[in-house]
């Protein structure tokens, strides 16, 4: 149940690191400058946005699953307008219809893997999202490795169809959330979801929690202008700091350029691609690993450390790059600090973010907030994605100002963290909620 309901992960994943392996291949088929690359990479944020604001909506109307199967449709068209497009202003706009599907995807599948699981399991389960998000990534880049050789890049984009396949297919024997079911009067629906998904035990107490939120929810229509309710709109500042911050923490820009960068600091293509691949793998282990221990650690914790050592790797790589004039040596540093780096994001600000954003918002506005913190994400990703070719110009701050400035954004990050974000481990959802409804407007640091 929860490795389907995480398998749309692996279409953000896959359909963001693609490019990093079709750039160094379109940019010389077509001539393409800095600002054209940005464009096309950053294009899928763009229709992300779209898809994200429409999201809260349909999943309202269609309900979890039916929305994220609705978004693998969606990906299936624009990969297969990607594979076959004949010019750039065909690739781009085909990269903002799989936009479209990955911002309903992206907004969708935390909130159905949170409402499905039993709070002792919520951060591990929750993280399975992170974990498919980066596996998708490494499949593109192992993909974009295979193929190099060839120059195929029509066929790098077509790898998304399959995923997309199986996570239409699989939706299909999933159920829906309990909390959707309850809220849309399926009472014995929602039961049997339980005891399938959490076992017998409390059942009736944790349906009789549902109902009393449920209860509270629907004495008055939620819209977007209840997130700036006191008493939610602390926990939608949080959101909006996580979304933001796990982009402009500088992820995208490794992930999307790594290969691009190594190739204009003097490296072969495909051992550039190669490189990539190892990034990938190091994304996936410490992912994988960031599950045993987010319900034990907590998500703050985790948070905190990942901001330490994004800091440390990212002024490492600057300083490489600005002091080191041998191509092998700084190909090397530069693979280390990344890695490292990499190392440092998983560990937080990957998996913890899409746990936390599902877990702070009430009922009511859970689909209406993570729509918001989804547009904010994906708005994000398209600006680091969009600049991160000109800043990096070598006329412009270069690759080793461009990491100062992402180390500088990280030591900004840690502070809001320290002072705003809260600790959600170990409590359901509805005790979050709850225990927010009896709160005043915070004036300090978060507590929950």
């Amino acid at each position: 149940m929860y490795f389907f309901g995480a398998l749309g992960g692996i279409l953000f994943g896959y359909d963001l690191g693609v490019i990093s392996g079709v750039l160094p291949f379109i940019g010389k088929v077509w001539s393409l400058s800095s600002s054209d690359k940005g464009i096309i990479t950053a294009s899928i944020s763009v229709g992300a946005v779209v898809g994200a604001i429409f999201s809260p909506r349909v999943n309202e109307w269609l309900g979890r699953r039916r929305t994220i199967m609705a978004a693998a449709v969606i990906v299936v068209a624009g990969t297969l307008a990607a594979t076959f497009s004949p010019a750039f202003v065909a690739l781009v706009v085909s990269r903002l219809v799989i936009g479209v599907g990955i911002g309903f995807s992206s907004s969708t599948v935390p909130t159905y893997l949170s409402e499905l699981a039993p709070a002792r399991l919520r951060g591990a389960l929750g993280a399975l999202n992170q974990i498919f998000i980066v596996l998708g990534i490494l499949i593109a880049f192992l993909v974009s490795y295979g193929l190099g050789s060839s120059s195929n890049w029509r066929a790098m984009f077509a790898g998304a169809i399959v995923p997309a396949v199986i996570l239409f297919f699989g939706l299909i024997l999933l159920p829906e959330t309990p909390r959707w079911l309850l809220k849309n009067g399926r009472a014995e629906e929602a039961r049997a979801v339980l005891v399938s998904s959490h076992g017998t035990a409390d059942v009736d107490a944790e349906l009789a929690s549902i109902r009393e939120v449920v209860r509270l929810d629907t004495e008055r229509r939620g819209t977007i202008r209840d997130l700036w309710a006191p008493w939610v709109r602390p926990m939608l500042i949080v959101a909006l700091l996580l979304a933001a911050g796990q982009q402009f923490c500088g992820v995208n820009a490794v992930n999307a350029y790594f290969p691009t960068m190594l190739i204009s600091l003097g490296f072969a293509t495909q051992a550039a691609l190669l490189s990539g691949v190892l990034l990938g793998v190091t994304k996936f282990l410490f992912t994988a690993w960031v599950v045993f221990v987010v319900d034990r650690w907590g998500r703050k914790p985790l948070l905190l450390i990942g901001n330490v050592i994004m800091v440390v790797t990212l002024v490492g790589a600057g300083l490489s790059v600005l002091t080191v004039s041998s191509t092998g040596v700084l190909g090397v540093l530069m693979l280390i600090t990344m890695v490292l780096y990499l190392v440092g994001y998983e560990l937080g600000w990957g998996a913890v973010v899409w746990v936390m954003m599902a877990e702070v918002f009430p009922l009511r506005e859970r689909a209406a907030g993570m729509g918001v913190a989804s547009v904010v994400l994906w708005a994000a990703t398209g600006i680091v994605t969009a600049v991160f070719p000109l800043m990096s110009d070598p006329g412009a701050l270069g690759i080793g100002g461009s990491m100062f400035v992402f180390a500088a954004v990280n030591v900004v990050l840690f502070a809001l963290t320290k002072w705003l974000v809260p600790e959600t481990k170990g409590r359901s959802l509805e005790q979050i909620e709850l225990d927010l409804r009896a709160r005043t407007p915070l004036r300090g640091p978060a507590k929950v």
